[in-house]
């Protein structure tokens, strides 16, 4: 149950075989994205449980769930926006339904995130689906 963007994603995986090919596409994917303006990077906007400074800034309007984020590490930046493409447009209800875990084993990402950075993931798949059920 993934959006076309994530979808996208996938497809570029699969084209890249070399993961540190994928690593730099994950990154890319994050330097692509508006920074998030300073005024959101509060403390409720930011994520616990994570190695790095992240924020991220969920809104639901017309009953779709979308949200910003920025990170001050490179790869996070990266995963947020894969999560963004896994989860922007989404009812609250879809993103509860998403199973994030098996939508980035697709990409391989549980086999090459360092131990904090999957901790960190899940962190914020965590805040996105709190928002969500709220």
């Amino acid at each position: 149950m993934a959006t076309a963007a994530f979808e996208e994603i996938v497809e570029d995986f699969e084209f890249l075989e070399d993961w540190e090919d994928r690593y730099r596409h994950v990154i890319d994917q994050g330097k692509a994205m508006d920074p998030l303006p300073e005024a959101l990077k509060v403390p409720a906007t930011k994520v616990d449980g994570c190695a790095s400074q992240v924020w991220l800034h969920p809104v639901i309007e017309d009953g779709r769930f979308h949200f910003d984020g920025e990170s001050d590490a490179m790869i996070v930046n990266g995963l947020i926006a894969v999560l963004r493409s896994l989860y922007n447009g989404l009812t609250p209800a879809e993103v509860l339904a998403v199973d994030a875990r098996a939508e980035m084993v697709r990409l391989g990402l549980n086999d090459h995130l360092s131990a904090q950075r999957s901790n960190g993931l899940r962190a914020m798949i965590e805040r996105i689906r709190l928002v969500a059920a709220e």
